[in-house]
């Protein structure tokens, strides 16, 4: 177990030093080198919960929630990292967690299956050495505003104590709706297609 959390949490690092680009450069741009963290956590095989979500064995469910802590601590990491620089990331982050929490759990869930159902199919074609899809899926489903629970983790230890103070409880059913659409996302190859179908 030990060894999975350090995989875990070297992803979450990923995706918070991929999170902390793009709330530098929150444009097409940043969402582009956004993908620098997805292909990272291919390429070394790292635990990340949307890209292991859609490949799991049912006797391993359980295993989902452990890397999700871990990625959240490594993106926690980098958070704090964060913190120190003279850009206003702060301001950045506190943005996208309104407008996360302007459309309401509901909505995100549900907009969150996109993310997931890109992210499987993105790392499937990575696993296979193709990284065009890990490229073009990254920026998609960040210009469509489908939510990622491990990126909107990094985002949310971002802002500042008084706003989560504010808006705990709103944050915390807001996350674990996108972390439920990002399951379902991931898995909808499972769920629609006969098992000899999957394209995995």
């Amino acid at each position: 177990m030990l060894q999975l959390f350090r995989s875990s949490f070297l992803a979450g690092v990923c995706i918070g030093i991929a999170g902390f680009g793009y709330l530098a450069e929150k444009s097409i741009v940043g969402a582009v080198l956004f993908a620098f963290g997805l292909l990272t956590v291919v390429h070394y095989g790292l635990k990340l919960y949307t890209g292991t979500a859609g490949f799991i064995n049912k006797g391993e469910v359980g295993q989902l929630l452990y890397i999700l802590v871990g990625n959240i601590v490594g993106c926690l990491a980098v958070a704090l990292i964060a913190r120190c620089s003279p850009m206003p990331l702060q301001d950045t982050a506190q943005g996208v967690l309104e407008g996360r929490l302007a459309i309401g759990p509901l909505r995100g869930g549900v907009l969150a299956i996109g993310c997931g159902f890109i992210m499987t199919t993105a790392v499937t074609f990575g696993r296979q050495g193709k990284n065009l899809p890990l490229l073009f899926g990254v920026p998609l489903f960040i210009m469509c505003g489908f939510p990622h629970c491990v990126a909107d983790a990094f985002y949310y230890l971002c802002v500042p104590l008084d706003f989560w103070a504010a808006h705990l409880w709103d944050i915390l059913l807001f996350y674990l709706a996108i972390v439920l659409g990002n399951f379902i996302g991931c898995n909808l190859y499972r769920f629609v297609l006969p098992s000899s179908k999957v394209p995995f």
